[in-house]
């Protein structure tokens, strides 16, 4: 018997029950496991549309934003800034990075 029927297994990131088709990827893949700042609607429209792989991906993308501009997520204005910048990367033309933003250097 051959073993032509088996798949191979999935990646952890890769086993949640819920599937969305990620818009960051372009395929299907694990989604989120609820719906981040629920009061808000672009936190549904990521629920829907982004997986898991993305949102991390976000998050890496997310503190080099906040470190480079130096924000304060107490105030308004620096909330506000990191929705249009989450909203960009997924659902725009992608991320734009800070002006003078330097990337680190690889370890070797």
């Amino acid at each position: 018997m051959g073993c032509g029927g088996m798949t191979p297994p999935m990646r952890e990131e890769e086993t949640g029950t819920r599937r969305v088709h990620c818009v960051k990827f372009g395929r299907e893949m694990a989604g989120l496991d609820e719906v981040p700042f629920d009061n808000h609607p672009l936190g549904q429209r990521i629920y829907d549309n982004v997986s898991k792989q993305a949102w991390k991906m976000w998050l890496e993308h997310m503190k080099m934003v906040m470190n480079e501009y130096r924000l304060n997520l107490g105030t308004r204005e620096a909330q506000e800034f990191i929705l249009q910048q989450m909203e960009q990367y997924f659902f725009g033309e992608g991320a734009q990075l800070p002006p003078d933003y330097v990337a680190p250097k690889a370890k070797g």
